[in-house]
């Protein structure tokens, strides 16, 4: 039997996947499991390689309202969250919201503002709300930040804390295309205008029911818990690593694997679910020791993997 509004959420990767980003299915793939977890995305890789583009065909597929943000080093934190501003005619102040009032968000560059404004926006994903002037305003429901992150080699980069890139469920690079993909695009041109006019695939309440299928349609078995919680604990005594995957990459690892399980249309969770998340939920949250940190974090997760036994269900 189908989970509720799975060939919907398929039919999105299918299309985008196809047509509008090919060679992207792993980026948009962990988008999707992003979404469906309630969780937010960064994205980090080189700039031209279509994280950007990525975001926008997300947002028209999804029919969701879509706001953007460019980072720059003077971006203040109203910029993001809206201010009041003093209205004449009825001698009061009247909030306007800013871009963080939408479905999805996209922060490009984030490591381009100031940590004032960092924390600001980092405060808006893990709260679900803003406060303004004394104010709270709820942002809606469903609420995604797709960020990027360029190189933290480039000039002008501010990098995120720790405690800040835990707030991220996912972080995934987008990669370049294969070549014959690339000599398309090339040939072709970009896609941005016509990514412009893509008609939802899906509406909001698909979007909720596939969510909530999620949450509570999988089943989450206790061997599966034991093979996270051996995961979490073979990188908190890893000798490489000075902090492993916190209780909060724990659970985002075991919802991600969920929405895994979802898109293969299967009730339960398997170790290889856990598996094809780990590396996007878990790599950007181990701190490697100092002499070990020019090491690729998630080739030192995949490491951990392979150490461990896989249990049977």
């Amino acid at each position: 039997m189908s989970l509720t509004r799975h060939a919907e959420i398929t039919r999105i990767i299918d299309t985008l996947s196809g047509h509008y980003l090919q060679g992207k299915i792993r980026a948009i793939k962990l988008a999707m499991i992003t979404l469906l977890s309630g969780g937010h995305l960064l994205l980090e890789d080189i700039p031209g390689l279509g994280k950007t583009t990525l975001a926008l065909a997300l947002a028209k597929a999804l029919g969701l309202s879509f706001g953007r943000v460019q980072c720059t080093s003077d971006l203040m934190p109203s910029d993001i969250t809206g201010l009041s501003i003093y209205d004449r005619s009825s001698g009061t102040f009247k909030f306007v919201p800013g871009p963080v009032f939408n479905n999805v968000v996209l922060v490009d560059e984030i490591n381009r503002s100031m940590p004032k404004t960092q924390s600001a926006l980092l405060e808006a994903m893990e709260e679900r709300r803003v406060t303004v002037e004394g104010v709270t305003h709820g942002l809606p429901d469903p609420f995604l930040v797709i960020a990027t992150q360029n190189p933290l080699e480039q000039v002008g980069t501010y990098p995120l804390p720790e405690s800040q890139l835990d707030r991220f469920m996912v972080t995934t690079g987008v990669g370049y295309p294969p070549a014959e993909v690339e000599k398309a695009i090339i040939k072709g041109g970009s896609l941005r205008d016509e990514i412009r006019h893509i008609e939802p695939l899906i509406t909001l309440e698909d979007i909720r029911l596939a969510r909530q299928a999620v949450k509570n349609d999988i089943l989450l078995s206790d061997k599966i818990v034991d093979y996270i919680f051996a995961i979490m604990a073979a990188t908190r005594n890893h000798p490489l690593i000075l902090s492993g995957i916190s209780s909060r990459g724990g659970i985002s690892l075991a919802e991600a694997a969920k929405a895994a399980a979802f898109l293969e249309n299967r009730h339960y969770v398997i170790p290889e679910d856990v598996k094809l998340v780990a590396g996007a939920v878990g790599a950007h949250r181990l701190i490697l020791c100092p002499e070990n940190e020019t090491l690729n974090k998630e080739e030192v997760l995949q490491s951990v993997l392979k150490s461990l036994p896989v249990p049977l269900v």
